[in-house]
């Protein structure tokens, strides 16, 4: 199924019909031969990762997929309005002589993703940990307190 996005054809089966014995006209970074014609078809290319939030009792947890994010390209911060945002970027491997991209469809660039947060979290105790391409943020949330209630025995 072709899916048109901005003027631009994205066919995700493409290469099942590729034939590598037939000639290339054009290639550029984002480009790959659209087999039976003479034109070069777009693919789009994005940075989006994908991210899940969730709220417990004890906490708001967000977690990120970054593989072959480094965590040294990865900001996680509390920025004003309280709002919890995480930027970043992935960085595509530089093309070589040896080689060219004939497909290139995990995302690339940077990326920018902001959660606002409840009034009743710590933010001062928010912990972010990288492992296996997952980030994790956990933003503590404040002990609910009860409302005082003290009993006045009647005479």
């Amino acid at each position: 199924m072709s899916t048109i996005s901005g003027g631009k054809v994205f066919e995700p089966l493409l290469f099942d019909q590729w034939d590598p014995l037939k000639s290339f006209n054009t290639f550029s970074d984002n480009a790959i031969y659209a087999p039976g014609s003479n034109f070069v078809t777009e693919v789009l290319t994005f940075a989006n990762p994908c991210f899940d939030w969730k709220e417990t009792l004890e906490a708001h947890i967000v977690e990120a997929d970054l593989p072959d994010v480094k965590k040294e390209d990865v900001k996680v911060e509390v920025v004003e309005g309280g709002a919890l945002q995480i930027s970043g970027e992935w960085k595509r491997e530089q093309e070589e002589k040896t080689h060219r991209w004939l497909l290139h469809e995990r995302g690339n660039g940077k990326f920018l993703r902001r959660f606002p947060l409840p009034e009743n979290v710590k933010v001062d105790q928010a912990k972010a940990s990288m492992k296996n391409g997952v980030l994790s943020v956990i933003v503590p949330k404040e002990e609910v307190k009860k409302p005082y209630v003290k009993s006045i025995e009647i005479s």
